[in-house]
């Protein structure tokens, strides 16, 4: 092999790599900044791009996937004087290549550190009970704090989430004691409630029964004074209609002989009863003359019947 073989063999093998060199494939969701002759030049974009060798070079390399960065635990101090041991997990997305690359020289750690100072600021403004109760607001807080930082970092704060809050070994025994009698207080309440509302029912339910009889005992006197006032008129109109019968027939031709017999009979049974009981009477003076006790009863049957209607 001569000299001008080597020669053009050496050419071709610089001219593969300078091609080699200048071709550079982006991946998606990748930015990568380009320096010229170590300024800053250009974005390339995912795809094929062109760099010019020994003239221009890739810098840095950014992924714009978003990013779950873990925050360090840390003790946080409430407003209260309680110490918290808390940590969490920020998420966030690189948004301007070229901020990321020349706004800070980690933006990894300035973000971290932000998160924490932060943080503590955050709970120092809260009491115990608020910072488990008021997580949402924490979080919140947060990321508008770091998202107006990031702003010069290209990068995009998403979200912050807390992942734990641990408060000392006294105050966790001091919260379950707290727990445990608060729980024990609404049993008891649910209990009493219960009894309660026990003696609301059985007073009701008594006082419901007592109406419910005296209404029955009510409606049974009534219905007890409603027969007899229609028995007493019953027998009242029997007694009216005997009567006006009676009337009728004394005024129909034998009809005073029929009196005057049935009176007869009765005044004779009568006396003749008298030997047969003991029982005491008062008797007119003149027992022996019966003939002239009937006629004293048949003349005031005439009387009666001789008297005049009352004119309607």
């Amino acid at each position: 092999m001569n000299e001008s073989t080597i020669v053009l063999l050496v050419i071709l093998v610089l001219a593969i790599l300078i091609v080699v060199k200048a071709i550079a494939i982006v991946p998606q969701q990748h930015a990568w900044v380009v320096e010229r002759l170590g300024k800053f030049d250009r974005v390339l974009q995912p795809g094929a791009g062109f760099v010019i060798p020994f003239i221009e070079r890739v810098a840095y390399k950014h992924s714009l996937k978003e990013i779950p960065l873990d925050v360090p635990s840390q003790v946080c101090i409430t407003r209260d004087n309680t110490q918290l041991q808390v940590d969490g997990i920020l998420y966030f997305q690189v948004t301007d290549a070229m901020r990321a690359s020349y706004g800070s020289s980690n933006y990894i750690v300035a973000i971290t550190q932000l998160a924490q100072t932060t943080l503590r600021s955050v709970i120092g403004k809260l009491e115990l009970d608020k910072t488990f109760e008021e997580r949402e607001q924490i979080n919140s807080s947060i990321v508008s704090a770091l998202d107006e930082a990031a702003l010069n970092w290209g990068v995009k704060v998403l979200r912050y989430e807390i992942k734990d809050l641990t408060p000392p070994a006294e105050i966790l025994r001091a919260m379950q004691a707290q727990i445990t009698a608060e729980r024990e207080k609404r049993a008891l309440i649910a209990a009493s409630e219960g009894r309660r509302q026990e003696q609301i029912n059985i007073a009701t339910g008594e006082r419901e029964a007592a109406i419910a009889r005296s209404e029955g005992e009510k409606q049974a006197q009534i219905n007890q004074a409603q027969g007899e006032a229609t028995a007493v008129v019953t027998v009242a109109d029997a007694t009216a209609k005997a009567i006006i019968q009676v009337a009728e027939a004394i005024n129909h031709p034998g009809g005073m002989e029929a009196v005057n017999l049935k009176v007869a009979e009765r005044y004779v049974d009568a006396f003749g009863n008298l030997a047969k009981t003991n029982n005491t009477l008062i008797v007119p003076a003149n027992v022996s003359d019966i003939s002239g006790l009937i006629a004293s009863a048949l003349t005031v049957v005439k009387g009666t019947q001789a008297t005049p209607k009352a004119p309607n």
